[in-house]
């Protein structure tokens, strides 16, 4: 219980308990005052309580994800600043929406809890619940569910794929040896898993045209860039974002 204390001189009050007072007993307080003091009249009134939100649920196709924690060294072992840190991509399902309605049928969200899945960079509304940080997110801003801690083994999702980069050249045509920094970005890899495909109108499935092994040339700015347990380099993009296949 919180105590709120008022003081005055010369002050006839009634003091306020628990179980309260009968007429005759507070005609009986009074509040004295001869040398311009009188004592407290604590008043005790019922703490108010902040309301808390115990669950949070998503609606449509929208999920929850668990953030991971973002990365305080280097792959040397050099301590991070805060500023520096780099933005996880990376987290755990903690629960999902009812799904939508195309056409006449319901789809449900295809991400079942618990799963640890990567998002796009930027997707996304930040919360705080239960003292840690969450996204809530489109499940089509999911970019794949990982199958272990290696990128090389991403299921991706809806109409993304995953392509194993092909190794920038060390040289130039001329012989001329590129540092790091002057390598020509890649646009072709190979192909190494793709998802189960958009959805059309009616809800139903639609296969991707490219399959796993497939030597493929895409846009070159386009995707999500992760590096592989051993530094190999991977893209996941949209089907969309492949122009050709190569053979």
């Amino acid at each position: 219980m919180s105590s709120v204390r008022l003081s005055g001189a010369g002050v006839a009050a009634v003091a306020f308990n628990n179980t309260g007072l009968r007429p005759s007993q507070a005609s009986a307080v009074r509040v004295c005052s001869s040398r311009r003091s009188s004592r407290s009249l604590v008043l005790r009134a019922a703490t108010v309580v902040t309301p808390k939100y115990t669950s949070l649920k998503p609606l449509g196709d929208r999920v929850l994800v668990k953030l991971s924690a973002a990365e305080e060294k280097t792959i040397g072992g050099i301590l991070l600043p805060s500023s520096a840190q780099s933005k996880p991509q990376g987290g755990e399902i903690v629960a999902v929406g009812g799904g939508r309605t195309i056409g006449d049928k319901k789809v449900e969200v295809s991400i079942p809890t618990g799963s640890q899945v990567v998002y796009s960079k930027y997707a996304g509304t930040e919360v705080e619940y239960n003292n840690s940080k969450h996204l809530i997110m489109k499940e089509d801003d999911i970019i794949g569910i990982l199958e272990s801690d290696d990128v090389k083994d991403m299921k991706p999702l809806n109409d993304r794929i995953l392509i194993k980069v092909a190794e920038a050249s060390d040289k130039t045509e001329a012989g001329l040896i590129l540092t790091e920094t002057t390598k020509e970005k890649p646009s072709i890899g190979t192909v190494v898993a793709v998802g189960p495909g958009s959805l059309d109108e009616e809800g139903k499935r639609q296969p991707l045209p490219v399959s796993p092994g497939s030597t493929v040339l895409y846009s070159k700015y386009a995707g999500g860039e992760f590096k592989g347990a051993d530094g190999t380099n991977y893209i996941v993009l949209r089907v969309s974002d492949v122009m050709a296949e190569l053979s």
